[in-house]
């Protein structure tokens, strides 16, 4: 999946934001079209729902775009297949995609028993981080995964770059659980077993989502134990012996957007 961020300048245009403002150019808007997402996921990532606002200003004596024109005249004009709009919305004039969000939840997919790279199957790959283990200690994770909840400075979880300037963050939720099984398994394939971890906050650190999966899954592999977690967590310290790991970016999803008021997370104006 690519970035969600646009990339500038003389590089080639690969991020989510510049296939959409290239589709927008079309809408011949007085003024160029910009859009402002509500999640920046690096590359890699995958997004079964993000969210975006932008303002098209249409030429005097023109009326509005509709919702649904606009929706269909931005996905007739996208040049990436793994991209699309799915729903548009009005919305006021000072809504704004990533400072309105009350709620976004990551999902991360698990796969144990995959001893070697192609017993995986080919329509999973670069959809779950498959380990080799054959198990994993579901509730010695979802120990661990009590002491992320609540409000913390999650310090520890947070890469080297973000551009956030407080680290306190309330995750609300921190589940661990058997996935029912991926369509794409076939009976023969049953040694391996999904697993989804999820995550629920108002914002998330940069990379925090996947330093926090690292760690549970060293723990649900017996490598660290669930009280760990907690110490981890009050040393503040991204660069602690326990935290040299982060989970491939191709595991993670994210799930939806939420907007308080305005009902589902997959407002555009």
């Amino acid at each position: 999946s690519p970035g969600v961020a646009a990339i500038r300048g003389s590089q080639r245009a690969i991020g989510v934001q510049n296939y959409l403002e290239e589709a927008a150019k079309r809408l011949n808007s007085v003024v160029p079209v910009k859009f402002t997402i509500s999640s920046r996921t690096d590359a890699g990532v995958h997004a079964l729902s993000n969210a975006a606002h932008l303002d098209v200003q249409r030429r005097s004596g023109q009326p509005p775009f509709s919702p649904e024109v606009l929706a269909e005249a931005l996905n007739a004009h996208l040049r990436h297949p793994a991209i699309r709009v799915l729903q548009a919305f009005r919305v006021p004039a000072d809504f704004h995609a990533r400072h309105a969000a009350t709620s976004r939840t990551y999902l991360y997919r698990l796969a144990t028993g995959c001893h070697r790279p192609d017993q995986l199957s080919v329509f999973e790959r670069n959809r779950c981080w498959a380990l080799r283990a054959g198990s994993l200690d579901v509730d010695a994770m979802q120990e661990a995964a009590q002491h992320l909840l609540g409000t913390h400075d999650f310090s520890a979880f947070q890469s080297a770059g973000s551009p956030a300037t407080s680290s306190v963050r309330t995750l609300r939720r921190a589940s661990v659980s058997p996935d029912l099984g991926s369509p794409f398994v076939l009976p023969q394939e049953n040694r391996l077993q999904f697993w989804n971890l999820e995550f629920e906050s108002q914002s998330f650190l940069y990379r925090q989502v996947r330093r926090m999966t690292a760690v549970l899954v060293a723990v649900g592999l017996g490598a660290l134990m669930p009280a760990q977690v907690k110490v981890i967590l009050e040393s503040r310290d991204p660069l602690g012996r326990h935290q040299t790991r982060v989970a491939p970016a191709h595991g993670l999803f994210l799930k939806s957007v939420q907007y308080g008021s305005l009902g589902k997370g997959r407002q555009h104006r």
